[in-house]
């Protein structure tokens, strides 16, 4: 005999279980499966294990998506704010680091405790190290065959995530799904991501393994202003996994380093200061040395600031705020924090996250065509659309 409940939700990361947290409350029989060890495990090692739950900026224009309007609904239905509640609720220690991203003082563990002691509260079930075989539609519900036996349900959520991080499990589960009922997926692929570059590139800016600077990244109107990490495989950092969403293979990104200091204006004060000083060394007073080495070299300056006519200052500066590179390619899923794409928006209802042609049907979370910037966005998103799922199953 099959197991009954009101809600089946798959998937106990960050948006299935704030939605089995809401549909608890509102008094739903819910049971929650996941086929890992234990949950919320991309909510564990976020932000270096100290979760950036979410972020007090949060506006629709922070997301991409096919439907820019999607997302609108629900995060103006459960605001940032509303979470912060109830982390102070449960008396975690927080605090604020730039750019409104809201971390744990302590460990990510904690929200994960608190999202599973909300829906204890609210008498959802968790039902761990169990795989989904198949899902099946019935004239009055869904019924799914796991390992742990059959459950049925009126309402099945789907949130199971992407496929970023697959050593964590991710399968794009969430995508079969939608195909077995006739639900368009949009074309995925990793952002949040590292940026590789081709081997004569990095040869060539092996030097600057490890350096971290400030950098504006560019990909046609779309800017951000942040770190910059050069590595051993290409480029990383804040600003390279946030321009990563926006670029596609075979396209340019033009990268400002110090984008807050005239380089040419302060090479042409240190001429007039100590023109004595070679230009590597000046350079080496705005820039890490190794980059201002890099930079003096690639432009054959190696004599005296005195020796350097301003034209020559003007060519260097121009080469540190504007560097044009073309990627390779990503690190790919692998390190991807997120998936771009997924379960197509219009095919969901925006208030409440219903499949408009399959009743009963709810897609929530990363799974679907909705990705935040870097910076508790996503994390947002899965609050505020578990949350108007929860309220509508």
């Amino acid at each position: 005999m099959a197991r009954k409940f009101d809600v089946v939700i798959l998937g106990a990361g960050a948006a299935g279980m704030m939605c089995a947290v809401r549909a608890g409350k509102r008094g739903r029989t819910v049971l929650v499966i996941d086929h890992a060890k234990a949950p919320g495990e991309k909510i564990r090692i976020s932000g270096g294990g100290r979760c950036n739950f979410t972020n007090l900026h949060t506006a629709p224009q922070n997301y991409l998506s096919a439907n820019p309007h999607f997302a609108k609904s629900a995060l103006a239905r459960y605001a940032p704010r509303q979470f912060v509640d109830l982390v102070e609720k449960h008396h975690i220690a927080w605090h604020e680091k730039t750019l409104g991203q809201l971390f744990c003082d302590d460990s990510a563990r904690d929200i994960i405790r608190m999202l599973l002691a909300e829906m204890s509260a609210a008498g959802a079930v968790v039902q761990l190290q169990t795989q989904v075989s198949a899902v099946e539609k019935t004239p009055d519900s869904f019924r799914v065959e796991t390992s742990n036996g059959t459950v049925e349900a009126s309402s099945l959520v789907v949130a199971t995530g992407g496929k970023s991080i697959p050593k964590m499990g991710s399968t794009g589960f969430a995508y079969d799904i939608a195909g077995q009922f006739g639900i368009q997926v949009i074309e995925t692929r990793p952002g949040l991501v590292p940026l590789t570059l081709d081997p004569n590139t990095l040869e060539k800016l092996a030097p600057l393994s490890g350096i971290a600077v400030p950098a504006e990244l560019r990909h046609g109107k779309t800017s951000f202003r942040e770190a910059l990490l050069f590595t051993h495989r290409g480029l990383s950092g804040p600003a390279v996994l946030q321009i990563s969403s926006y670029w596609r293979e075979g396209d340019e990104v033009r990268l400002t380093i110090e984008p807050d200091i005239d380089i040419a204006a302060a090479m042409k004060l240190a001429r007039r200061t100590n023109g004595r000083q070679s230009v590597q060394t000046a350079l080496a007073t705005v820039l890490p040395k190794r980059l201002a080495q890099f930079f003096a070299e690639s432009q054959s300056m190696t004599g005296t600031l005195a020796d350097v006519p301003d034209k020559a200052i003007d060519r260097l500066a121009g080469m540190v705020s504007g560097w044009t590179i073309r990627p390779a390619g990503s690190e790919g899923y692998r390190t991807a924090e997120v998936t771009l794409g997924g379960v197509d928006t219009a095919a969901l209802d925006s208030k409440s996250m219903e499949a408009k042609a399959v009743p009963g049907l709810y897609f929530i979370g990363e799974c679907v065509d909705v990705t935040g910037w870097l910076g508790g966005y996503n994390f947002q998103w899965a609050w505020a659309s578990g949350h108007a799922c929860g309220e509508a199953v």
